[in-house]
């Protein structure tokens, strides 16, 4: 009799905060403990050399890249300030992830959408939303609390993703969901190449922003995985 099991059986995906030192902590300890047979990170290749190999760009060499390279020197920019105030650096989570797949010899899979078309397509949202992002990330750069525990940013954050989707449709379909199909698709084939190699219960982590978590264990648990008798 062939058994049927959704995607989400062979996938543990964590959400994180990723300027959040207890992000960092929790995909530690979760990879330590579930030994996995792979490790899947929220990055691309242009975003996993850069974290590799950190350069501070300035903004008249971003310039030089036109609004593409405009939007990336802002973003970073966004990153950097988050970084200062949460103590920890941007994609510390996700360093952690590479260091322990290297020092563990698990291999490790980059999931995520290209970042140049990432940008490319947010240059295509309309000028209203384009206006209101861009008065409402100023917002970023104002002080904010320290100290807070991260259940409590957790939350903040919840309410900000549901604004967001309701402000802003193209860009949370094409931020969120269609990246949440991208990795979730990428995730799939993670597990059928695992099993192809003669792993019968393959065991992914999957590192992922906390925005992306849900929609991706949605997509994988609507996917079946039919498992042969002996």
């Amino acid at each position: 009799m062939v058994k049927v099991m959704t995607y989400l059986r062979y996938v543990k995906v964590i959400g994180t905060m990723h300027v959040s030192p207890e992000s960092k902590e929790r995909v530690r300890k979760t990879i330590l403990e579930e030994k996995p047979h792979a490790i899947a990170i929220e990055l691309d290749k242009r975003r996993f050399y850069a974290m590799q190999n950190p350069q501070r760009i300035k903004l008249g060499e971003a310039v030089k890249y036109g609004r593409i390279g405009i939007i990336q020197y802002i973003l970073t920019k966004v990153e950097e300030k988050l970084g200062e105030e949460f103590g920890m650096m941007p994609g510390g989570e996700m360093m952690e992830a590479i260091n322990l797949a290297g020092l563990l010899g698990i291999h490790l899979y980059l999931i995520d959408e290209d970042i140049n078309v990432i940008t490319a397509k947010i240059l295509k949202a309309p000028l209203r939303e384009k206006l209101l992002l861009l008065l409402e990330s100023l917002a970023v750069f104002i002080p904010s609390p320290l100290g807070r525990e991260e259940r409590d940013i957790i939350t903040d954050f919840k309410v900000m993703m549901t604004q967001f989707k309701m402000k802003y449709p193209y860009l949370y379909r094409v931020l969120v969901e269609e990246r949440n199909e991208i990795m979730a698709k990428n995730l799939i084939a993670i597990v059928n190449n695992l099993r192809a190699r003669g792993i019968k219960k393959p065991k992914v982590i999957a590192v992922v922003g906390l925005g992306h978590k849900s929609g991706i264990e949605r997509i994988l648990n609507s996917h079946k995985a039919f498992i042969s008798p002996r």
